[in-house]
């Protein structure tokens, strides 16, 4: 087997791995693949890793299949790209149309109340420990130690995460270049406007399979935000102007994408079956998350030349910084939720104990929390 093979296998094996057992958002996603990728293989070094998150968190788009895309092309080019992010994509997918063929069935969503019991205290634990190795890279002086509690601070205030991220970069990047006498002149990436497309599929009435790839193609390329953002986006194409799903259904299908392990955006999975069987399955999911492959091919060029500019290398640290501030409210939020009883509570804590002085895989530690689970709802039902 030659090397670039082995690379392809071992990123098959990792990813195909981590979609089945990546629960917990995006937040939980990275820190898992941090704990793979960077303190377990050695594949990226913390600075890169960090750089990369900061990036992903300024495109449209998954952000954690967008760094699954990322390790791939690093690590094989572009059919390393190709493997990590659909092995990471599949088998979240495959498990959503199992779903959704049974709700189709039996007109109900299968509960995982239990489930994330257990789990979801794991996730916390481990997005904890993420953060802590992260930090140590991203935090280099008060300016940006500052900046990441002020974004953790107004994200729990409310403030649109979009706006966090690019108003502290460039804040960060505008005081350092002030603090070294610099002059600095920043240049504004084209944005891609979609109006003119958006406007040619709302109006078309009739279902079409084409009509749902252009749809989902238009999600995947815009939208920023978490599941609940990607409810009001979708509610707007598929409920009120296409028709083709009721609110009822729409939750329910941002529910599933929620409890299953892999990306949120796997509802697009959901949507695509319930709207026109398996082949709409299909182009919904090819539809959401071919933008992702793009988006990650051109940062891989455009990051490194950013780390070698004064202006740019500053702005990609204050976006690092913030969105280690965003990954700290999502924890906290995730935390008050999550953390119940003296169960749960021993569980967070159980788990960030053994990541912190072991070397244990995280995957492990999720599986633990899901049995938990399982046992305790079976216990008290």
């Amino acid at each position: 087997m030659t090397d670039h093979s082995r690379r392809l296998t071992e990123l098959a094996k990792l990813f195909t791995r981590l979609g089945f057992t990546a629960f917990g958002g995006p937040a939980a996603h990275i820190a898992m693949m941090h704990d793979e990728v960077v303190a377990r293989r050695q594949w990226l070094g913390e600075q890169h890793f960090l750089d990369m998150v900061g990036a992903v968190n300024l495109i449209p788009g998954p952000n954690s299949t967008e760094m699954a895309i990322h390790v791939g092309q690093e690590r094989a080019g572009w059919r390393g790209m190709l493997v990590a992010g659909l092995c990471f994509i599949l088998p979240a997918a495959l498990i959503v149309l199992a779903l959704a063929w049974a709700y189709v069935e039996y007109g109900d969503t299968p509960q995982a109340t239990a489930l994330l019991y257990g789990v979801t205290p794991v996730i916390i634990a481990i997005v904890l420990q993420a953060l802590i190795r992260l930090a140590q890279t991203a935090v280099r002086g008060p300016l940006l130690a500052t900046a990441g509690v002020v974004v953790f601070l107004l994200y729990l205030y409310g403030i649109n995460e979009l706006l966090l991220l690019f108003g502290m970069g460039a804040l960060v990047a505008v005081i350092t270049m002030a603090q070294r006498g610099l002059t600095a002149r920043a240049s504004l990436l084209p944005l891609l406007s979609l109006g003119g497309f958006t406007a040619a599929v709302q109006e078309v009435a009739s279902v079409s399979l084409t009509q749902l790839f252009l749809v989902f193609l238009k999600v995947g390329a815009l939208l920023y935000g978490s599941g609940y953002v990607l409810l009001a986006f979708l509610r707007n194409d598929l409920v009120v102007q296409l028709g083709w799903l009721t609110d009822q259904q729409l939750l329910d299908a941002v529910a599933v994408g929620q409890f299953t392990p892999g990306p949120v955006f796997t509802t697009a999975t959901f949507i695509g079956y319930v709207v026109a069987g398996v082949p709409g399955a299909v182009v919904a999911t090819v539809g959401i998350f071919l933008p992702s492959f793009i988006f990650v091919a051109l940062l891989g060029r455009i990051v490194p030349a950013m780390r070698r500019s004064p202006w740019t290398a500053a702005l990609l640290d204050g976006v690092n910084v913030s969105a280690l501030g965003l990954m700290a409210g999502v924890t906290w939020q995730l935390g008050v939720a999550a953390i119940v009883d003296w169960l749960t509570a021993l569980l967070a804590i159980g788990a960030i104990v053994v990541l912190l002085r072991f070397k244990l895989n995280s995957t492990w530690l999720v599986l633990v929390g899901a049995i938990v689970g399982l046992l305790a709802g079976n216990f008290f039902s």
